[in-house]
């Protein structure tokens, strides 16, 4: 392995990746896997999993660990961080991917509707943060990688609530950078634009929408999971040791345009 390949090298490191199941989730558990990482996938949905696992291991010929739970449910977290220890010893790199969404224009929203996307997109991110920083302070280092939104910069219609959770995970990174950096602990965050997995697939049942999205994205394609993925394998890796605060948009040009 030449040099510049073990910058990108994640051999004997673990990562915990949240909405592991599917779509950008399971492209960054994979991009992690392929690098060297054992990987821990969570999720809601067993079934998934169990499809994520056999994915990696016929890409990458490395068996991940599962944990069915929601992390919107803070007193899950626990049970995350002491399956992971019990499978590979420790942890190393943390991805707070899972999310979820309501499409609702702004008057129509509910103290319901909010709640639920606040708990997931930005509350669960701050806990579980905190409990695996206690850890890595403790071990001497470790990164913590975010995943935020294009919508942390620019207003999107029927999802003010999403925009605004995502928007708090922006500002969070930079927070935590700070007060972390002293324990060598990195914290960034990758904002994806326009990727089409279940979650967005509302976003690209209009023709028109579609037609329209495309005219702000200079590459001329939607993102891919992988596209994602890749992003995150940088930051996790020795490549990446000295970003911090980061937020890193992987749109196809679109704030440029």
């Amino acid at each position: 392995m030449t040099n510049g390949l073990k910058q990108f090298s994640l051999e004997g490191k673990v990562s915990i990746v949240t909405g592991g199941g599917r779509g950008i989730g399971l492209g960054i558990a994979k991009a992690l896997a392929g690098a060297g990482s054992e990987v821990m996938l969570v999720s809601r949905t067993e079934t998934q999993l169990k499809a994520a696992a056999d994915s990696i291991l016929a890409a990458c010929g490395r068996k991940a660990g599962t944990v069915c739970a929601d992390v919107s449910d803070l007193a899950s977290h626990a049970a995350i961080v002491d399956a992971t220890l019990k499978r590979f010893g420790h942890i190393d790199v943390l991805v707070n991917n899972a999310g979820s969404n309501i499409r609702k224009p702004f008057l129509e929203v509910t103290v319901a509707d909010y709640d639920t996307i606040m708990q997931v997109q930005l509350k669960s991110v701050f806990f579980l943060s905190q409990r695996l920083a206690r850890g890595m302070q403790a071990a001497g280092g470790g990164k913590i990688i975010n995943l935020t939104s294009l919508t942390s910069k620019i207003g999107i219609p029927n999802i003010s609530i999403y925009g605004a959770a995502k928007g708090g995970v922006f500002s969070l990174t930079k927070s935590l950078s700070l007060e972390l950096a002293p324990y060598n602990i990195t914290v960034n965050a990758v904002a994806p634009g326009y990727v089409r997995t279940a979650m967005t697939e509302g976003a690209f049942t209009d023709p028109k929408r579609q037609e329209w999205m495309l005219s702000r994205i200079p590459l001329g394609r939607f993102g891919q999971p992988d596209d994602i993925g890749n992003a995150v394998l940088y930051l996790a890796s020795p490549a990446g040791d000295y970003l911090t605060g980061e937020v890193i948009f992987i749109d196809g040009g679109w704030l440029s345009s």
